[in-house]
């Protein structure tokens, strides 16, 4: 049975997020993606490319007074891949290394931040 529903949560380098319970995530374990190639005698080739991992679209829960927002620009700056661990609905968990790619944006509205991760190698169910 297939169970989707909100991401639990997401730890980053050993600091807990929530996440939002609307948010729609798109996650990429890393690998290869392939593809065909026509020869010209009918034949082909496979092309394989190395891809990272990606999760793309995370709401979290930004606090003002943990400095949530703070944290995560620290993050972005350093210069290396850090653990993640993402928690699903379904309770599955998923870790790799990763790093905050695009902007940061923090809505006063909501206390709320969009990010999106990559990183190499593969995400592994644990």
């Amino acid at each position: 049975m297939s169970v989707g529903g909100s991401i639990e949560s997401i730890i980053l380098d050993g600091r807990n997020f929530s996440v939002a319970s609307d948010a729609e995530a798109q996650r990429k374990l890393g690998g290869f993606e392939n593809e065909v190639m026509a020869n010209g005698d009918g034949t082909a080739r496979l092309i394989k490319t190395r891809v990272p991992l990606s999760i793309n679209g995370l709401v979290l829960d930004i606090s003002d007074d943990r400095g949530d927002q703070e944290f995560l620009q620290e993050f972005s700056d350093s210069n290396d891949f850090k653990p993640i661990v993402i928690t699903y609905a379904s309770g599955a968990d998923y870790a790799g290394t990763a790093q905050i790619v695009g902007e940061i944006q923090v809505s006063s509205q909501s206390a709320t931040g969009t990010i999106n991760l990559a990183g190499p190698g593969k995400l592994t169910k644990q």
